[in-house]
């Protein structure tokens, strides 16, 4: 049986089901009642069979496999010149990481047996939400930015999604979309907080920031550090975070591994945002702008004001001796060509982590003996 949801501040519990909620009366994400992790000593690497990718791990999935393409296990290559390790993230079908989310996320509508998805977002998201709902034989609305970029609208539109292109900031793309999967009702500021949270529109709401079932595939990313590197965990990881979908995603699943004794030991888990979109970074007091005072449009995967799941970063940036810095176009675009000549095609939202790796080491934040594992988010075909 599928998963029921459950808040995590105030215990209320849904049922699972097509109409299930998107979050809680109370305003807050939901979670799976069920947490499963297995039981005994986990194997080395070279006997596990991953030939089933993400997964491989479905011991610690609340969900079953129905939608997947043997997505996961991304390389993990050392980068020396970095001084670190580069988790090959955007090797994945749709090229990026959201790939993760997407595979998990749609098993769970099929659980469910939804008909139809919604989900807003920048590209990447959109892109693997429609190719897996594709996959998935379900319709897919995908609720985009009006200046989306053209190879990640055609993603969308070759899955045979459709999609909704939305004027305004990224936020405003929310709105929209979350309008649809509430039946269109008019909604203010305070209802964006706290009100109805039933699905009884126009589909289910795959969304990457709030389901958790995009979670439960993210934090695959972890088990598949751990699994690579001797069921050891790094010093530390620098992540990209807009809504924090692999930084949460980290964060759950180390503390899986660490609660299942399978690894001692929480990374401190270092955040990257990009500079005038740097909601963690300012409420953690630190500066939100670049070297001129200006913001960035060079990273539009993270160009988030209002995270979903702003306190649970926050959270976890402090219960693993984290931090957060924003970096602006400058660093992004050293980053970005210094990637490119070492081989790495990336897209410039993936350079943002690589940059905040220079200026965590500047800072004396992380020392030159730790080991790093930063991960490359997206591919650079997607910028054509």
């Amino acid at each position: 049986m599928p998963s029921d949801l459950i808040c995590p501040i105030c215990e209320t519990v849904y049922e699972a089901g097509p109409n299930e909620p998107w979050r809680c009366t109370c305003g807050r994400a939901l979670e799976f009642t069920d947490r499963p992790h297995p039981e005994g000593d986990p194997l080395p690497l070279h006997s596990l069979d991953t030939s089933d990718g993400l997964w491989t791990f479905f011991e610690f999935l609340p969900i079953e496999k129905h939608v997947t393409f043997h997505e996961g296990f991304t390389p993990l290559v050392d980068a020396p010149e970095w001084d670190a390790q580069f988790k090959l993230e955007y090797v994945f079908p749709t090229g990026s990481f959201k790939d993760r989310g997407a595979t998990t996320t749609l098993s769970r509508a099929v659980e469910l047996g939804v008909e139809k998805v919604i989900e807003d977002s920048s590209g990447n998201a959109g892109a693997a939400i429609a190719t897996y709902a594709a996959r998935a034989g379900l319709e897919a609305d995908i609720y985009v930015p009006a200046d989306v970029k053209q190879s990640k609208l055609m993603a969308i539109q070759r899955a045979d999604a459709r999609p909704v292109r939305i004027e305004g900031d990224r936020q405003d793309v929310t709105d929209a979309c979350i309008d649809a999967v509430e039946g269109g009702a008019r909604r203010t500021s305070e209802r964006r907080s706290v009100g109805s949270p039933q699905q009884t529109g126009e589909g289910w709401y795959a969304s990457h920031a709030w389901n958790p079932a995009f979670y439960a595939g993210t934090m695959t990313f972890a088990f598949e550090i751990a699994a690579q590197q001797g069921w050891t965990v790094p010093d530390a990881v620098v992540l990209p975070v807009g809504h924090g979908t692999l930084f949460l995603g980290a964060y759950r699943g180390f503390s899986l591994l660490n609660e299942a004794d399978i690894v001692d030991g929480m990374p401190r888990l270092l955040g990257a945002q990009a500079a005038g979109y740097a909601p963690i970074v300012e409420e953690r007091g630190g500066t939100t702008t670049d070297e001129d005072g200006n913001g960035t449009d060079m990273a539009d995967g993270i160009k988030i004001t209002e995270p979903a799941r702003k306190s649970e970063i926050l959270t976890a940036i402090e219960e693993t001796g984290g931090d957060a810095i924003a970096v602006g176009s400058d660093s992004i675009e050293s980053a970005l060509d210094r990637l490119h000549r070492g081989g790495f095609y990336v897209e410039p939202t993936c350079a943002v982590a690589p940059a905040a790796l220079e200026d965590y080491r500047e800072a004396d934040i992380l020392a030159d003996d730790a080991t790093v594992v930063v991960p490359l988010t997206g591919s650079g075909l997607k910028t054509l």
